[in-house]
């Protein structure tokens, strides 16, 4: 019963490392690379899914990946993804036995509890139970794959659902339509997702199997039946973030994509998710290499880059090896997308959104942000409350002021001089910066200079744009997250200390957010005096 025309599919692919190829590298490829940068095309991939088996045979790894339309898998897209394959990727494929099956999905039935399981936590997701069934047909039998379709959609799977832990079943038949008739004999092939505790092998299940319709399939039209039983272990988003693998792999494994956007070193790994509009968000996630470690998230001043935090990180592996740190390019550090848009914070507290969504983090444990990080930070605790546990925010205003938008105007016709970037960077650093840091820490005040130095111009003239009409005075009293506030005591010459002190008691319902000062530094305290303001941070924490 080979279909005659594309749809709905599977990608199914057996995997068993040969024996001299270590597991941690076979996992780090296949989670940091090979799987995300399917998840990167959801016009082909629905999800992807590992599975290791659970019934003690070989081959031990599957992954399962739902096509939306199987056609899609003969497109230049998915062809050239597997043909310009990374020298590690070659390596390690060279190194492991696969097989690659196109399975049409004919039919499927599914629980009222049944959840997909990309959108279930990872702690929900992990366990989760997958038995796949290959029916061979008889050869010469007319019709053998409709009547096994048909039973299976008749009688077997409506049994099937009696069974408890039971969340869904799908029929798929191989060879797909794309391969054509001459791919080999069609098979039936069916694939049945349970809860990790379920009544496999009890009397619901065994009943399935007692039935004279069950006997009929096999004596007529069934030559052979394959079942494996497999348990999910890992659930592919579009980003990268497997660190655990990765902390096991020595220097020399480190790699770097061909576009340079992905890498990995020891403990530490960089790459980008692509928001809604188009806009690359580039990240670092590093600290705690456990998938369940407690994250702390950081967002940038305007014209920073996400290494503005180096110096309080350093600190904070240090103190905390507990913790996952995320780091990421704020929008506008970089090339925005086409045609151009002025951004807000709403736009910023759904970039960070996308990221997590996309790294499948369920909720920070903190998040730290200045200045423009720091009224993102504001909005994201008040938008997003469920994705985050407490938050950290520091030098900034929770309303705008005509005076700032024409500061900002000013800035934005410097930057578009011949001068560029360079032209403000200097003025903006000596705005900054504390005059103890100007006189006595000139290798921060470089370091900085460069770093604002190389900010995109166009993307800051879009996103300096969201700190000129904004005002969260009202939304913030009903703010639902522990807040902590934090000021360089130098911040405006100590305007922005006056001006925090005077909206702190407004954050939430309660007493407010307590406000916490930074000696000798100004509106960088983190880059300025790191050890000064982890001292006031650290318990928050």
């Amino acid at each position: 019963m080979a279909a005659t025309e594309s749809g709905p599919g599977m990608l199914y692919v057996t995997m068993q490392p040969q024996a001299g190829l270590s597991l941690d590298q076979f996992h780090e490829w296949y989670n940091n690379e090979h799987g995300p940068t399917r998840l990167c095309i959801p016009t082909i991939f629905i999800n992807g899914l590992r599975y290791s088996a659970i019934d003690g045979k070989q081959p031990h790894f599957l992954a399962a990946y739902d096509v939306t339309d199987m056609a899609h898998l003969e497109t230049p897209t998915y062809l050239e993804l597997r043909a310009n394959r990374s020298p590690r990727e070659a390596d390690t494929i060279g190194q492991v036995d696969v097989e690659r099956s196109f399975l049409d999905l004919v039919y499927a039935q599914q629980s009222p509890d049944f959840v997909p399981i990309e959108q279930r936590t990872d702690a929900e997701a992990e366990g989760l139970v997958l038995v796949t069934v290959e029916a061979s047909l008889k050869k010469g039998v007319e019709g053998a794959a409709d009547a096994v379709v048909k039973w299976y959609r008749e009688e077997h799977i409506p049994m099937l659902t009696k069974v408890p832990g039971w969340l869904r079943s799908r029929v798929f038949c191989t060879p797909s339509a794309i391969e054509g008739a001459s791919a080999g004999d069609t098979r039936i092939v069916t694939l049945h997702d349970y809860a990790k505790t379920n009544g496999m092998g009890g009397p619901e299940h065994q009943a399935t199997m007692a039935t004279a319709r069950y006997d009929e399939m096999y004596a007529k039209y069934i030559s052979g039946r394959y079942l494996r039983k497999h348990q999910l272990f890992y659930v592919f988003g579009p980003a990268p973030r497997e660190l655990q693998a990765l902390a096991n792999l020595p220097a020399s494994a480190a790699f770097t994509a061909a576009d340079g956007k992905t890498r990995t070193t020891p403990g530490v790994l960089t790459s980008y998710v692509t928001a809604p509009d188009g806009l690359a968000i580039p990240y670092r996630l590093e600290g705690n290499p456990s998938p369940t470690a407690p994250t702390v998230a950081f967002s940038n001043s305007l014209l920073t880059s996400l290494h503005m935090w180096d110096p309080l990180v350093a600190l904070l592996k240090a103190a905390r090896p507990d913790l996952r740190i995320l780091r990421y390019d704020t929008r506008g550090r970089h090339a925005v997308p086409a045609p151009p848009v002025p951004a807000t914070l709403d736009m910023l507290a759904d970039d960070l959104a996308t990221l997590l969504g996309a790294l499948r983090i369920t909720a920070l444990h903190a998040l730290v942000g200045v200045s423009m990080g720091g009224a993102t930070t504001l909005k994201f605790a008040l938008k997003y409350p469920r994705l985050l546990n407490r938050f950290v925010a520091c030098d900034f205003n929770v309303a705008s002021s005509a005076a700032n938008t024409a500061g900002w105007k000013e800035r934005i016709a410097l930057a578009e001089t011949e001068g560029g970037m360079h032209a403000l960077a200097g003025a903006t650093v000596e705005r900054w910066f504390h005059p103890h840091t100007m006189d006595a820490k000139k290798e921060v005040v470089e370091w900085m200079t460069r770093m604002v130095a190389g900010n995109d111009v166009q993307g800051f003239k879009y996103s300096c744009q969201a700190l000129w009409d904004y005002d969260l005075r009202e939304e913030m009293k009903g703010c639902q997250v522990p807040g902590l506030l934090v000021v360089g005591e130098g911040d405006a010459k100590g305007a922005l200390v006056r001006a925090m002190d005077g909206f702190k008691g407004l954050v939430g319902s309660g007493e407010g957010a307590d406000l916490r000062l930074v000696k000798l530094a100004g509106h960088l305290p983190m880059c300025e005096a790191p050890a000064e303001f982890w001292e006031e941070v650290k318990a928050f924490l």
